[in-house]
This record gives structure tokens, sequence and C-alpha cells, in this order.
């Protein structure tokens, strides 16, 4: 690849190296000039371009990272299409991550020009979590290079072990000076760990501080059918021989290690009651922060036998006590950005008259707006602030029990603007961006608006979210609140897509393998096309 500073008249074909606005168009970085676009700059009075020109046999940069994407694929692993050089490898399920860090040090030791980001090895992720990015840092990269890349990452890097529905059986020992409200407390703790991770809690067991009464308490979780079984001592256990091991030898059981290096979680016991595991916890687990048997039971819901040489190798990284991070998936996602969405369902619907849109029953007795409201419920998106105006009262009545919060539009009238303002304004302020939704777009899937949610990266200039198809826009549209004061501008029937042109370079684009973006059903011609395909039932609707 050649890099540098051209004479306009020689740039056709290369690559832009920084995007240009050249009259009333906007060139981004990494275009490739055609004779259009060499028109517009020689317009603009550019006589000299810096960008790239392409030697025999290199690859694009996203010619790259796809070939590379592919490489790296795994089970319950997706891959999003490049962009500018980027492809991100994301999680389908809750589960383990392995990552083999040799096979990313030598793909990453090939060459300064490809590179490859990743989740620690045995990290705990949620569907939908980034768990690695390829990177092509320059605008091509020469084939031999690339192959290089290939042939280091053969067999693969990622294993994504996916929990398992798992029972839980849970054993707590009592003296008299134990409070009860701390027996109450480690119950609810284990059961949100348990749940966490995608597990039952299985009713606990509470008995004395005894190990015939811990052992028979084990024995009966078994027949319950627990699939791990769990001891909260009274006390904190202290020595292979203390009442919770002994209990699960008692059981029928054997000891298998005692003790890791992570701290909370040094006093932890690993046995087995014959294939189910079994473990004394330490004190800490009573605690809802990260400790070391967070990072046991992840292994154990994975599916994965923890064995006394793991446990022995846990101590880098392991000096826990400071850290804020936690394992679970549920908590995991209230450390992202928080997304608002606005659902607009205040027009009066006179394309459709007499008919409302929105009120339009479908197979199942949802309305047009509940299904779009479903979608968002299922996502990550809170708030959800639904827009009202014309039949507010119906259109509330079709929502009722949705943990959704309503803001009446007073002149919606006035047009679309006033119906976005009125939900911008109803903004939390912890909101860090938020999706623009239209009522009458009911075939958007939660799983498409959580890929929308999931590009969004101010820190990568990727402030605004476009869904696309066939490379025409569509919607739901996610907006970074720094673009809030340029909406509130707006009037009439004017929607926020009037600033896509204006802010070009802050969009990411999420390609979409069907069409439900661009759909929108506002017209009885639509309606009936609707209904045809998916037995909506327009007859009697409202």
């Amino acid at each position: 690849m050649i890099f540098g500073l051209i004479p306009l008249h020689e740039a056709e074909g290369a690559l832009l190296a920084h995007s240009r606005r050249a009259g009333g168009r906007m060139l981004k970085k990494g275009t490739t000039l055609d004779a259009a676009a060499i028109a517009a700059l020689r317009e603009a009075g550019i006589t000299e371009i810096i960008a790239a020109r392409l030697a025999p046999g290199d690859l694009l940069e996203n010619q790259a990272a796809d070939r590379l994407a592919d490489h790296l694929q795994a089970p319950n692993l997706r891959r999003n299409a490049a962009a500018t050089g980027r492809v991100n490898l994301i999680a389908e399920q809750s589960g383990l991550l392995r990552v083999d860090a040799a096979a990313i040090d030598r793909i990453n030791l090939t060459h300064e020009s490809l590179t490859v980001a990743t989740l620690p090895d045995y990290a705990v992720v949620a569907p939908g979590d980034m768990i690695a990015t390829i990177k092509v840092i320059p605008f091509a990269i020469e084939a031999e290079i690339q192959s290089r890349a290939e042939a280091a990452s053969q067999g693969g890097a990622f294993a994504l072990h996916p929990f398992r529905p798992l029972k839980v059986g849970l054993v707590l020992s009592e003296i008299a000076t134990l409070k009860d409200s701390i027996v109450t407390g480690t119950i609810e703790v284990t059961r949100n760990r348990v749940e966490g991770f995608g597990g039952t809690l299985l009713p606990p067991r509470r008995c004395p501080h005894d190990e015939t009464a811990i052992a028979a308490a084990l024995t009966q979780l078994q027949t319950e059918g627990a699939d791990i079984l769990l001891i909260s001592g009274a006390s904190a256990v202290v020595d292979r021989q203390d009442i919770g091991p002994s209990a699960i030898i008692r059981a029928g059981g054997e000891i298998r290690h005692f003790g890791m290096p992570v701290d909370p979680g040094n006093l932890i016991c690993l046995g087995r009651i014959g294939p189910i595991p079994a473990l004394v916890l330490p004190g800490c687990a009573r605690s809802p922060k990260l400790n070391g048997i967070d990072w046991v039971l992840a292994r154990l819901f994975a599916g994965l036998d923890v064995t006394p040489e793991q446990i022995m190798r846990m101590g880098v990284g392991g000096l826990l006590k400071d850290t804020q991070v936690r394992p679970l998936p549920r908590a995991r996602a209230t450390a992202k950005p928080r997304i608002a969405a606005i659902v607009l369902a205040a027009g009066a619907s006179s394309r459709m008259a007499p008919r409302h849109k929105l009120l339009i029953p479908g197979p199942d007795g949802r309305t047009m707006v509940a299904r779009v409201v479903d979608h968002l419920l299922a996502s990550t998106a809170r708030p959800i602030i639904v827009v009202t105006g014309h039949r507010e009262p119906e259109i509330r009545a079709a929502l009722t029990g949705r943990d959704v919060q309503f803001v009446h539009a007073e002149r919606h009238a006035d047009g679309l603007a006033e119906s976005l303002k009125s939900g911008l304004s109803a903004l939390p302020e912890d909101a860090a961006a938020t999706l623009i939704c239209l009522g009458d777009m009911p075939l958007v899937a939660s799983t498409a608006i959580e890929r929308i949610i999931a590009a969004y990266d101010p820190d990568e200039g990727r402030n605004i979210v476009v869904p696309t198809h066939d490379g025409n826009f569509g919607n739901p549209v996610l907006w970074d609140r720094r673009h809030v004061p340029d909406m509130m501008q707006l009037a009439g029937d004017q929607g926020a897509r009037l600033l896509l042109k204006r802010h070009a370079e802050e969009i990411a684009e999420v390609p979409m393998d069907d069409d439900a973006v661009l759909r929108d059903f506002d017209t009885p011609e639509s309606l009936t096309h609707l209904a045809g395909n998916l037995g909506w039932a327009i007859a009697s609707c409202p």
C-alpha cells in the first residue's frame, strides 16, 4: 500500500485518508475516490489529497478483517459485518469464555497491521456481550501478512461454554448465637448468585451445626435432584477435618481441595459426592461482592470440572478485595451505558382513517403499539417512554400492565417534531443515549434492538446508530445524548433524520438480515400486506 499526499488528478481509485467536506457532500475517510468524488473535491478548490493506493495483491481492511473473523468464529458466538477494518465477535448465550492466549499472541505477533483484542480467559459473558474485536490498522494489508495471520489462527482461539440450568442445594448450619437475619440474608445472596448463572436454588435446608445433621441434609438434597451442593456453616471452615468437610465424607463423598489463592475466598473447601460437586463456602459467600465462590460456580455452571490444580492456579489476579467488578451477567449489564427508548405514538393516523393503526390487534390480541413496546421490554433499553397524543386513553389502555412511562404531547397536532421533543424532555438525566422508535413498526424484534444498542460506542465516535437493509437506512435510530439539544430545535413534521446528514461521521451502520427495520404500516395497502403475510386481524380494528 502506498500512502501520502497525492495530486488530485492522480487520486481516482485511491482511498481517502481523512474525511473531507466538498461542497454539499461529505466524503468519509476510507471512501474510494471515484470520478464524482474527484469532481466534487476539484470544485471545492482542492488540488491534492492525502490518500492510500493499493499495491497488487493488497487486501482492503474490511476484506482482511472479514477473513480473520471467519477463522476465529466459534459455536455460540456471532460476528458483525466488517466496518472500518473492524469485526466484533459477540456472545449469543450466557456462559464462560475460554480464550487461548497463545493463539491470540501468535496472531498479534504476525504483524503490527492486524490485531485481535479479547476479554480475559474465564470471563463471564451475557448475550450481546462483545468478547473480541478484530481490527486491521491500515486501509489495506499485504496478502502475505493475511495468510500468516490466518495460519496462526488455525485451531481457533475461543470457546464459549453456555451456562446450564442447574439445580443447587444449600445447607445452612446454625448455632444458638447465629442471628436469623444472617441466615435469611445468606439464602437471598446465594439465590441471586445461582439465578445469575441461570440456575435454580432448591428449598434451603437449615439444620444444627453438626456433622450428622449436615450429612443428612446433603443426602436429602441429592434425592431432590441437586446438581451442586453448597454448605454455609455457622462458623467458617478452618481445616479439612472441620464439621463441613466431615459431613461431605459422612454423606459418602470426598474432599478434593481445601483453600484457594483468592481473597476474599481463601477458606473454600472443594469436595464431591459421587459426580455431584459439594462445596463448603467461605464466610465471604454471605456477601454479594465478588469472591472465590463466584469463580468456582461459573466453571461448574459451564460444565467444566474444577480440579485442585486449577484452584491453585487462580492466584494471579486473585487479590480481589478492592475490585468493583461483579461476574454475574445480570450485574455486569448495569455497568453499561443506560439507553432509554422513546416510542412515538401521538399521531392521528390520518392516512389510515377511520382506523387508528396503532390500535390494530394482531392474531394474539396485542395491538400494533403493544407489540412494539413488548419488543422493547425484551431488550435492555430502559426506561421506555411512550409519547401519546391522539386517542390517548385508548393508547394507554392498549399498554395496560406494561412497565412504561407515558408522556402526553400537548401540541402533537403541530407535527412529529412536537411529539419527539415531548419524549426527549422526559429522558432521565443518567440516560447516555436514546432509541427513537416508531409505534407502527411491529416487526422490529428485540434481537435487532440489542444489536443497535451494542453498536453504540461514544469512545469510538459511534454516537448515532442506524439499522440498515440493502443499504437503506431504517428505524429505530439510536442517538447519543449530545444530540438532544439539536433535536429540541426541530419543528413541524421534521424528524431527527434531518440531522443525520449533518453528523455523517458519527454514524455507525448496523446491517440487518431482513427488512423489518424498513417496514412501517401507515396505509391501508401496507396493512393489507401485513394481514396477508402475518395473519393480523384488521376487519374489526378500531
